[in-house]
Protein backbone atom coordinates (compact mmCIF):
# COMPACT_ATOMS: atom_id res chain seq x y z
CA UNK A 1 0.00 0.00 0.00
CA UNK A 2 2.75 2.57 0.77
CA UNK A 3 4.57 2.00 -2.87
CA UNK A 4 0.66 3.16 -4.57
CA UNK A 5 -0.03 6.10 -2.46
CA UNK A 6 4.43 6.77 -3.05
CA UNK A 7 3.87 6.46 -6.51
CA UNK A 8 0.92 8.77 -6.60
CA UNK A 9 2.93 11.79 -4.81
CA UNK A 10 5.76 10.84 -7.23
CA UNK A 11 2.96 11.18 -10.52
CA UNK A 12 1.91 14.60 -8.55
CA UNK A 13 5.18 16.26 -8.55
CA UNK A 14 6.43 15.05 -11.92
CA UNK A 15 3.47 15.44 -13.71
CA UNK A 16 3.70 19.10 -12.63
CA UNK A 17 7.10 19.56 -13.88
CA UNK A 18 6.16 18.23 -17.66
CA UNK A 19 2.89 20.42 -17.49
CA UNK A 20 4.65 23.40 -16.80
CA UNK A 21 7.06 21.98 -18.94
CA UNK A 22 5.09 21.63 -22.29
CA UNK A 23 1.54 23.78 -21.43
CA UNK A 24 3.23 26.44 -24.22
CA UNK A 25 2.61 23.65 -26.20
CA UNK A 26 -1.62 23.80 -25.85
CA UNK A 27 -1.54 27.79 -26.61
CA UNK A 28 -1.88 26.69 -30.82
CA UNK A 29 -5.27 27.09 -31.46
CA UNK A 30 -6.21 23.38 -31.89
CA UNK A 31 -6.95 22.99 -28.56
CA UNK A 32 -8.87 26.03 -27.64
CA UNK A 33 -12.51 25.10 -26.57
CA UNK A 34 -15.58 26.73 -24.28
CA UNK A 35 -16.31 24.60 -21.39
CA UNK A 36 -19.88 24.32 -19.77
CA UNK A 37 -19.95 28.08 -18.68
CA UNK A 38 -18.54 29.32 -21.72
CA UNK A 39 -15.62 30.08 -20.48
CA UNK A 40 -12.31 29.75 -22.68
CA UNK A 41 -10.06 26.37 -22.02
CA UNK A 42 -7.86 24.12 -23.81
CA UNK A 43 -8.52 20.65 -23.86
CA UNK A 44 -6.23 17.69 -24.28
CA UNK A 45 -4.16 19.10 -21.88
CA UNK A 46 -4.93 15.25 -20.18
CA UNK A 47 -2.16 13.84 -22.35
CA UNK A 48 -0.24 15.10 -19.77
CA UNK A 49 -0.94 11.75 -17.76
CA UNK A 50 0.03 9.24 -20.86
CA UNK A 51 3.66 11.15 -20.98
CA UNK A 52 3.92 11.05 -17.25
CA UNK A 53 3.43 7.43 -16.66
CA UNK A 54 5.54 6.51 -19.85
CA UNK A 55 8.64 8.64 -18.88
CA UNK A 56 8.33 7.51 -15.37
CA UNK A 57 8.27 4.02 -16.37
CA UNK A 58 11.23 4.00 -18.42
CA UNK A 59 13.07 5.51 -15.60
CA UNK A 60 11.95 2.85 -13.40
CA UNK A 61 13.31 -0.07 -16.21
CA UNK A 62 16.75 1.75 -15.96
CA UNK A 63 16.99 1.53 -12.73
CA UNK A 64 16.33 -2.34 -12.60
CA UNK A 65 18.37 -3.09 -14.92
CA UNK A 66 20.84 -0.86 -12.65
CA UNK A 67 19.81 -2.44 -9.20
CA UNK A 68 18.97 -5.81 -11.04
CA UNK A 69 16.23 -6.13 -9.46
CA UNK A 70 12.89 -6.89 -9.68
CA UNK A 71 10.56 -5.13 -7.69
CA UNK A 72 7.05 -6.68 -6.62
CA UNK A 73 5.04 -3.58 -8.39
CA UNK A 74 6.58 -4.27 -11.75
CA UNK A 75 4.00 -6.69 -13.34
CA UNK A 76 1.69 -3.99 -13.78
CA UNK A 77 4.02 -0.99 -15.36
CA UNK A 78 4.44 -2.10 -19.13
CA UNK A 79 0.30 -2.61 -19.39
CA UNK A 80 0.00 0.89 -17.49
CA UNK A 81 2.06 2.28 -20.52
CA UNK A 82 0.26 0.38 -22.83
CA UNK A 83 -3.60 1.58 -21.59
CA UNK A 84 -2.17 5.18 -20.88
CA UNK A 85 -0.61 6.16 -24.56
CA UNK A 86 -3.54 3.83 -26.14
CA UNK A 87 -6.72 5.79 -24.79
CA UNK A 88 -4.48 8.57 -24.33
CA UNK A 89 -4.13 8.77 -28.40
CA UNK A 90 -7.32 7.57 -29.33
CA UNK A 91 -8.64 10.25 -26.92
CA UNK A 92 -6.70 13.07 -28.25
CA UNK A 93 -8.01 12.21 -31.75
CA UNK A 94 -11.47 12.76 -30.61
CA UNK A 95 -10.73 16.01 -28.89
CA UNK A 96 -9.55 17.43 -32.21
CA UNK A 97 -11.37 15.67 -34.58
CA UNK A 98 -14.46 15.36 -32.86
CA UNK A 99 -15.76 18.21 -32.71
CA UNK A 100 -20.07 18.36 -33.31
CA UNK A 101 -20.18 14.48 -34.18
CA UNK A 102 -22.68 12.32 -32.69
CA UNK A 103 -21.68 11.55 -28.99
CA UNK A 104 -22.87 8.35 -26.89
CA UNK A 105 -22.65 4.53 -27.54
CA UNK A 106 -25.62 5.28 -29.78
CA UNK A 107 -24.82 7.85 -32.04
CA UNK A 108 -21.36 6.50 -33.05
CA UNK A 109 -22.64 3.06 -33.03
CA UNK A 110 -25.53 4.30 -35.20
CA UNK A 111 -23.18 6.38 -37.61
CA UNK A 112 -21.09 3.51 -38.04
CA UNK A 113 -24.04 1.25 -39.00
CA UNK A 114 -24.60 3.83 -41.93
CA UNK A 115 -21.10 3.37 -42.72
CA UNK A 116 -19.76 6.39 -41.37
CA UNK A 117 -16.54 6.22 -38.82
CA UNK A 118 -16.48 8.71 -36.49
CA UNK A 119 -13.92 9.86 -34.01
CA UNK A 120 -15.85 7.92 -31.16
CA UNK A 121 -16.42 4.99 -32.95
CA UNK A 122 -12.44 4.60 -33.44
CA UNK A 123 -11.96 5.59 -29.95
CA UNK A 124 -14.45 2.38 -29.50
CA UNK A 125 -13.19 0.07 -31.38
CA UNK A 126 -9.30 1.04 -30.74
CA UNK A 127 -9.96 1.38 -27.07
CA UNK A 128 -11.47 -2.23 -27.26
CA UNK A 129 -7.88 -3.61 -28.67
CA UNK A 130 -6.23 -1.84 -26.24
CA UNK A 131 -8.18 -3.00 -23.48
CA UNK A 132 -7.97 -6.67 -24.58
CA UNK A 133 -3.75 -6.04 -24.77
CA UNK A 134 -3.55 -4.38 -21.02
CA UNK A 135 -5.58 -6.41 -19.20
CA UNK A 136 -4.22 -9.97 -20.04
CA UNK A 137 -1.28 -9.67 -17.69
CA UNK A 138 -4.08 -9.62 -14.70
CA UNK A 139 -5.81 -12.67 -16.41
CA UNK A 140 -7.27 -15.79 -14.44
CA UNK A 141 -5.59 -18.81 -16.00
CA UNK A 142 -8.55 -20.83 -15.48
CA UNK A 143 -11.62 -18.39 -16.91
CA UNK A 144 -10.02 -18.24 -20.78
CA UNK A 145 -12.15 -15.97 -22.95
CA UNK A 146 -15.12 -15.31 -21.29
CA UNK A 147 -12.51 -13.95 -18.34
CA UNK A 148 -10.40 -12.11 -21.12
CA UNK A 149 -13.46 -10.23 -22.19
CA UNK A 150 -15.09 -9.46 -19.14
CA UNK A 151 -11.60 -8.16 -18.00
CA UNK A 152 -10.98 -6.54 -21.32
CA UNK A 153 -14.71 -4.90 -20.62
CA UNK A 154 -13.57 -3.39 -17.49
CA UNK A 155 -11.02 -1.71 -18.37
CA UNK A 156 -12.85 -0.09 -21.55
CA UNK A 157 -16.17 0.63 -19.47
CA UNK A 158 -14.22 2.06 -16.78
CA UNK A 159 -12.55 4.68 -19.64
CA UNK A 160 -15.53 5.52 -20.65
CA UNK A 161 -17.09 6.16 -17.07
CA UNK A 162 -14.17 8.52 -16.55
CA UNK A 163 -15.17 10.30 -19.55
CA UNK A 164 -18.82 10.72 -18.84
CA UNK A 165 -17.81 12.48 -15.30
CA UNK A 166 -15.41 14.68 -16.96
CA UNK A 167 -18.47 17.44 -17.65
CA UNK A 168 -17.05 19.93 -14.40
CA UNK A 169 -13.30 21.02 -13.49
CA UNK A 170 -11.90 18.26 -11.47
CA UNK A 171 -14.91 16.12 -11.24
CA UNK A 172 -13.12 13.17 -13.19
CA UNK A 173 -9.93 12.99 -11.19
CA UNK A 174 -12.02 13.64 -7.55
CA UNK A 175 -13.64 10.66 -8.17
CA UNK A 176 -10.56 8.47 -9.30
CA UNK A 177 -8.41 9.43 -6.42
CA UNK A 178 -11.08 8.22 -3.85
CA UNK A 179 -11.45 5.23 -6.21
CA UNK A 180 -7.95 4.95 -6.39
CA UNK A 181 -7.45 5.35 -2.61
CA UNK A 182 -10.24 2.80 -1.86
CA UNK A 183 -8.60 0.05 -4.03
CA UNK A 184 -4.94 0.91 -2.53
CA UNK A 185 -6.04 0.50 0.85
CA UNK A 186 -8.41 -2.71 0.40
CA UNK A 187 -6.07 -4.71 -1.32
CA UNK A 188 -2.71 -3.46 -0.13
CA UNK A 189 -0.94 -4.53 -3.29
CA UNK A 190 1.93 -2.80 -4.59
CA UNK A 191 1.40 -3.41 -8.34
CA UNK A 192 -0.86 -0.42 -8.22
CA UNK A 193 2.01 1.74 -8.39
CA UNK A 194 1.77 2.42 -12.37
CA UNK A 195 -2.20 3.53 -12.14
CA UNK A 196 -0.96 5.62 -8.87
CA UNK A 197 1.37 7.82 -11.07
CA UNK A 198 -1.27 8.66 -13.63
CA UNK A 199 -3.60 9.41 -10.61
CA UNK A 200 -1.26 12.00 -9.12
CA UNK A 201 -0.69 13.17 -12.53
CA UNK A 202 -4.23 14.26 -13.16
CA UNK A 203 -4.18 15.22 -9.88
CA UNK A 204 -1.21 18.03 -10.81
CA UNK A 205 -3.30 19.17 -13.14
CA UNK A 206 -6.66 19.99 -10.88
CA UNK A 207 -5.45 23.21 -10.07
CA UNK A 208 -5.41 24.57 -13.46
CA UNK A 209 -8.64 22.63 -13.84
CA UNK A 210 -10.03 24.89 -10.91
CA UNK A 211 -9.34 27.82 -12.40
CA UNK A 212 -11.24 26.31 -15.76
CA UNK A 213 -7.99 26.85 -17.77
CA UNK A 214 -7.80 23.53 -19.45
CA UNK A 215 -9.85 20.26 -19.53
CA UNK A 216 -8.75 16.54 -19.04
CA UNK A 217 -10.56 15.91 -22.29
CA UNK A 218 -10.96 12.37 -23.46
CA UNK A 219 -7.42 11.85 -23.93
CA UNK A 220 -6.69 12.29 -19.65
CA UNK A 221 -10.37 11.12 -18.46
CA UNK A 222 -10.09 7.94 -20.91
CA UNK A 223 -6.71 7.27 -20.09
CA UNK A 224 -7.30 7.77 -16.22
CA UNK A 225 -10.16 5.55 -16.29
CA UNK A 226 -8.54 2.88 -17.89
CA UNK A 227 -5.55 3.01 -15.33
CA UNK A 228 -8.58 2.58 -13.11
CA UNK A 229 -9.78 -0.43 -14.52
CA UNK A 230 -6.56 -1.86 -14.66
CA UNK A 231 -6.43 -1.04 -10.79
CA UNK A 232 -9.49 -2.76 -10.00
CA UNK A 233 -8.33 -6.27 -11.61
CA UNK A 234 -5.21 -5.63 -9.55
CA UNK A 235 -6.94 -5.03 -6.60
CA UNK A 236 -9.83 -7.72 -6.79
CA UNK A 237 -8.66 -10.75 -8.44
CA UNK A 238 -11.41 -12.89 -7.53
CA UNK A 239 -13.94 -13.84 -10.35
CA UNK A 240 -16.74 -13.25 -8.54
CA UNK A 241 -15.81 -8.94 -7.87
CA UNK A 242 -14.81 -8.67 -10.98
CA UNK A 243 -18.25 -9.85 -12.55
CA UNK A 244 -19.84 -7.29 -9.72
CA UNK A 245 -17.46 -4.92 -11.26
CA UNK A 246 -18.35 -5.11 -14.75
CA UNK A 247 -21.94 -5.36 -13.93
CA UNK A 248 -22.12 -1.80 -11.84
CA UNK A 249 -19.78 -0.39 -14.83
CA UNK A 250 -22.33 -1.51 -17.56
CA UNK A 251 -25.32 -0.07 -15.93
CA UNK A 252 -23.35 3.23 -15.08
CA UNK A 253 -22.49 3.71 -19.12
CA UNK A 254 -25.92 2.38 -20.02
CA UNK A 255 -27.82 4.94 -17.41
CA UNK A 256 -25.54 8.19 -18.59
CA UNK A 257 -27.65 7.33 -21.92
CA UNK A 258 -30.82 8.02 -20.02
CA UNK A 259 -30.38 10.48 -17.75
CA UNK A 260 -27.54 14.08 -16.88
CA UNK A 261 -25.00 12.98 -14.29
CA UNK A 262 -24.65 16.79 -13.48
CA UNK A 263 -28.58 16.95 -13.29
CA UNK A 264 -28.15 14.35 -10.31
CA UNK A 265 -25.28 15.66 -8.47
CA UNK A 266 -26.95 19.09 -8.23
CA UNK A 267 -30.11 17.67 -6.72
CA UNK A 268 -27.85 15.88 -4.28
CA UNK A 269 -26.83 18.17 -1.46
CA UNK A 270 -23.70 16.01 -0.63
CA UNK A 271 -22.39 15.67 -3.67
CA UNK A 272 -23.20 19.05 -4.92
CA UNK A 273 -20.70 20.16 -2.11
CA UNK A 274 -18.02 17.78 -3.07
CA UNK A 275 -18.47 18.22 -7.07
CA UNK A 276 -17.89 22.46 -6.80
CA UNK A 277 -15.25 22.01 -3.51
CA UNK A 278 -12.13 23.67 -5.17
CA UNK A 279 -14.18 25.05 -8.56
CA UNK A 280 -14.21 28.71 -9.04
CA UNK A 281 -17.53 30.87 -7.92
CA UNK A 282 -16.65 33.45 -10.23
CA UNK A 283 -16.51 33.28 -13.93
CA UNK A 284 -14.73 36.44 -14.20
CA UNK A 285 -11.82 35.69 -11.48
Amino acid sequence: MIASLTSVVVGVVVGGAIWLAVREVFDAGVFARTNHRGAPVLTGVGIVIPITVTLLAGFLRVMQLVTQRAPGWDQLVGPTVTAALGFGLFGLLDDLAGTGQSGGFRGHLGALARGRVTTGALKLLGGGAVALLTSAALARGDEGLIGALRDAAVVALAANAANLLDRRPGRTTKVAAAAFLGLALWSGSPTLVGPGVGVGAAIALLPSEFRERIMLGDAGANALGALLGLATLAALPTATARWVVLGLLVAFNLLSELVSFSSVIDAVPPLRYLDRLGQRTDPED
